[in-house]
C-alpha cells in the first residue's frame, strides 16, 4: 500500500479552503496513493470554539460528499476527522472513504482529551472501528485513544494490520508522537499512521510530527512542524514477520 498523511495548517481556513488545499497537495505530492489520512477535526479545525457546532454535519454531509468525490477522482481512499452531527448530539468522528467514493467506516472518539473542551462538546463513541480496505484490515481511533495500550491491543486482536489515528497533538506533548506511537506499533506488530495538524490555531500550538510507524517500531516517514504531505510504502508481510518474531498477541494471554 502507498500510504500518505496530510499534515495541514490548522487555522484560518474555511471547509471549502481546506478541500482546495488538500486537492493541491494530492495533485502535487499524492499521485498514486492508496490511502491518505488527514488530522482530527480536519473539516472544522480543532481549537475553533463555537464553530465546532456551527460546522458539524452528518456522515453524508456536504464536506463528506466532497471528500468522496476527491477520493473517486484521484483513486485514493481518504480518512479525515470531522464533527459529526446526530439527533443525539455531536461526536468527534473520523470517516474513511474508499477509492470509489464509498463510505467504509466512521469512528466516534471514545475518550475525550483530558481537560479539553471535548469533555463537554462531544458525545462518546463505544468501540474501536474496523474496516476492510482492499486486502488490509484497518482500525480507526482518534488522538488520545492511541495513548492507551488497551486501544491498540483491541485493534490488533481484531485483526488490524494498520491503525489510522487522526490527532490534534499539542506542542508540549511531542513524547506521544516520538515515543508512545512507536511503542504501540512495536508491542502489537502493526502499522500506525498518526496524522497531526501544524502551526498555531487561536493560541493552540501543534506539535506536527505526523508519522508512519512500522510493526517493528521503525519510523518510515516523519513530518516536521510545517504543512506537508508525507508518504511511505507499507506491506502486510512486515506485519506477519513482526508478529511471528515477537508473538506478543499470543503470549499476553498467559499474563
Amino acid at each position: 500500500m502507498e500510504l500518505g498523511i496530510y499534515q495541514c495548517v490548522a487555522a484560518g481556513r474555511s471547509p471549502e479552503e481546506r478541500l482546495a488545499v488538500l486537492e493541491t497537495h494530492m495533485l502535487r505530492d499524492g499521485q498514486g496513493l492508496d490511502l491518505l489520512i488527514c488530522p482530527e477535526l480536519f473539516l472544522s479545525g480543532y481549537n475553533v470554539g463555537d464553530d465546532i457546532e456551527r460546522l458539524a454535519e452528518p456522515r453524508d454531509g456536504p464536506f463528506g460528499r466532497a471528500i468522496a468525490a476527491l477520493a473517486k477522482d484521484y483513486g485514493t481512499a481518504i480518512a479525515y476527522g470531522y464533527p459529526e452531527r446526530t439527533e443525539a448530539g455531536i461526536y468527534n468522528s473520523a470517516a474513511l472513504y474508499d477509492a470509489s467514493g464509498g463510505l467504509l467506516a466512521s469512528h466516534r472518539k471514545r475518550v475525550p482529551s483530558p481537560g479539553s473542551f471535548e469533555e463537554t462538546a462531544f458525545l462518546r463513541g463505544d468501540s474501536v472501528t474496523f474496516a476492510n480496505l482492499g486486502d488490509w484490515r484497518v482500525a480507526m481511533m482518534i488522538c488520545y485513544e492511541v495513548e492507551f495500550p488497551e486501544s491498540l491491543r483491541q485493534a490488533a486482536r481484531g485483526g488490524a494490520e494498520l491503525v489510522i489515528v487522526p490527532t490534534a497533538l499539542g506542542r508540549d506533548w511531542g513524547v506521544v508522537a516520538e515515543k508512545v506511537v512507536p511503542a504501540r506499533a512495536y508491542e502489537n506488530g502493526i502499522w500506525v499512521a498518526y496524522a497531526d495538524h501544524a502551526g498555531e490555531e487561536k493560541g493552540a500550538l501543534y506539535f506536527g510530527g505526523s508519522r508512519i510507524v512500522g510493526p517493528h517500531g521503525n519510523e518510515t516517514a516523519v513530518a516536521g512542524q510545517d504543512e506537508v504531505l508525507i508518504r511511505a510504502r507499507i506491506t502486510r508481510t512486515q506485519v506477519m514477520t513482526a508478529q511471528t518474531r515477537l508473538p506478543f498477541l499470543r503470549d499476553c494471554q498467559s499474563l
